[in-house]
């Protein structure tokens, strides 16, 4: 069934619709759009209304596009994507040093390494506005969602465009309360036994710097599990057990960072739209972050003076 665009109907509404149709409720959808849910409600009202058939059914798992809805969608996506390239187009024959510059990030991810490189930025350019958008989720650069990404993984998809910009290290930290209440021998040859874990809920293999914790320690109990790395990090502040952070995460938090074998690292990329490549004023954001993250690569590294004065920290977990 092909779905006939009507001529007076409204992007709002067809933007709305769409949002639902992917997140499959109108409370998503409206946080999704940063809309009111009774504004989401009302735009497809419209919608229906203009195009004279029903898109979605409303059922016990959600809402679910009928077969008009369906076909809705894919119109309505042909448009989306015709809309997204042509704005990237625009936006890449930009050459002013001025305007916003929408830069996503994982919520923990070295705060004052970021804001540190912001604040000179706006010195330099202080008509670059960063619009920061610290979220644990992958916002399309496709879709304009983002104009720029700091992911740790060499990014995928043939339109994208990165560039490393460092590498960041973890390490197994407690502390001082937990290690004097658990003096259990060192891992890995305890196999962690008397020992309790932050792990994350995530068992895929996403967290493969987690995932070498357990296996270096299968005997040992699990005391939280968090996908919040500003969850594992109070945790492990709090003396609820050993935790797997970044070496950047716990610089200054107080914690003891334990000998261990190597764990997995994660590189860092800086990720765009191949369309905006050539924005100045994005590749200037860029450009300021990936001088700041490689000049706080001993950061990242873990290289941290303090702790080659640390008694605690030199023995491993409990050990002589």
């Amino acid at each position: 069934m092909r779905f006939c665009m009507e001529a007076d109907l409204e992007w709002d509404d067809l933007r709305s619709f769409l949002a639902i149709a992917r997140e499959g409720t109108l409370s998503a959808a409206a946080r999704r759009l940063g809309v009111r849910q009774s504004t989401m409600g009302r735009r497809l009202a419209a919608l229906e209304a203009k195009a004279g058939v029903r898109l979605l059914d409303r059922t016990p798992r959600g809402l679910r596009l009928t077969a008009a809805g369906e076909a809705a969608r894919a119109e309505v996506e042909r448009m989306e994507h015709a809309a997204q390239a042509a704005e990237r187009a625009v936006s890449g024959r930009d050459v002013r040093l001025e305007g916003t510059v929408r830069l996503t990030t994982v919520s923990d991810f070295a705060p004052s390494v970021l804001v540190t490189a912001l604040a000179k930025l706006a010195t330099r350019y202080p008509g670059i506005v960063v619009e920061l958008i610290a979220d644990d989720r992958t916002l399309s650069l496709a879709a304009r969602e983002a104009d720029l990404a700091i992911r740790l993984a060499r990014p995928r998809g043939k339109s994208l465009r990165g560039r490393r910009a460092g590498v960041v290290s973890f390490g197994l930290y407690a502390s001082a309360g937990y290690l004097a209440a658990h003096s259990a021998p060192a891992l890995p040859g305890s196999q962690g036994e008397g020992h309790r874990l932050i792990l994350s809920r995530d068992e895929t293999g996403v967290y493969a710097e987690i995932d070498a914790l357990t296996e270096m320690a299968p005997k040992a109990a699990v005391a939280l599990r968090t996908d919040s790395r500003a969850a594992q990090l109070a945790a492990a502040r709090a003396g609820l057990g050993i935790a797997v952070l970044g070496h950047h995460v716990v610089a200054g938090e107080g914690l003891i960072r334990l000998d261990s074998p190597p764990l997995p690292v994660r590189e860092i990329w800086l990720v765009q739209h191949e369309d905006t490549r050539d924005v100045p004023r994005i590749r200037a954001v860029a450009d300021a972050l990936a001088a700041a993250m490689h000049a706080a690569a001993p950061l990242f590294a873990g290289n941290d003076p303090a702790r080659s004065d640390n008694p605690a920290a030199a023995g491993g977990l409990g050990g002589p």
